[in-house]
């Protein structure tokens, strides 16, 4: 297969980031075919590589957070990142920070930083869908964000944030997601820096 045809069928079906296994798919050949149809590819410098047996285009721009929920899955950005992004702390981060229900992870691909912590299960929510360049990805709010970042600190026995912006996040909201982890320290620390 010539690579122009290659990349017209991606663009087509508008995939972004592909393994060998979706090649197969999608063009019909053999599991080691495939493998090393992306194999020259990522030699002659069409394909790039974002993790281990994760690709894309090496002139496709895609967007940071949408990468940040497919390198590692289930996961929504959260913590630091979230928080900037919601305008909640001043700072600007530039890890991209995001929790999971898996191991805790960190990846540098593409020339950015991707950290994932581990939450529980029944805590793993309080994010919603947003967009960029037309692509979906998973962010937490700007209470789940506090929530979950306190809840890590407090794991790891840091002080909860003392520097952010009150008026953006809404104390109610933040308590509910705070009882999700059934942790009394917790409940009592979002309560008297959210007051």
């Amino acid at each position: 297969m010539k690579w122009l045809d290659f990349e017209r069928q991606l663009k087509a079906k508008s995939i972004k980031l592909f393994t060998p296994l979706d090649v197969k798919r999608f063009l019909g050949r053999s599991k080691m075919a495939s493998q090393f149809l992306v194999y020259r590819l990522k030699k002659k410098g069409y394909v790039a590589s974002v993790k281990r047996g994760l690709y894309k285009l090496s002139d496709e721009q895609i967007p940071d957070l949408y990468v940040a929920n497919k390198i590692y899955s289930p996961s929504y950005v959260s913590l630091e990142f979230a928080l900037s992004y919601h305008g909640v702390i001043p700072e600007t981060v530039y890890e991209i920070t995001s929790v999971t229900t898996k191991a805790t992870r960190r990846f540098e691909t593409l020339g950015k930083a991707f950290s994932y912590r581990k939450i529980k299960k029944i805590a793993y929510t309080g994010y919603e869908i947003q967009k960029q360049k037309g692509l979906s990805f998973n962010i937490a709010n700007a209470e789940k964000a506090f929530v979950d970042l306190n809840y890590l600190r407090l794991k790891n026995k840091q002080k909860p944030i003392s520097r952010f912006n009150k008026e953006k996040i809404n104390p109610e909201k933040a308590l509910r997601y705070a009882k999700l982890f059934n942790n009394v320290k917790l409940i009592s620390i979002i309560k008297s820096t959210l007051q």
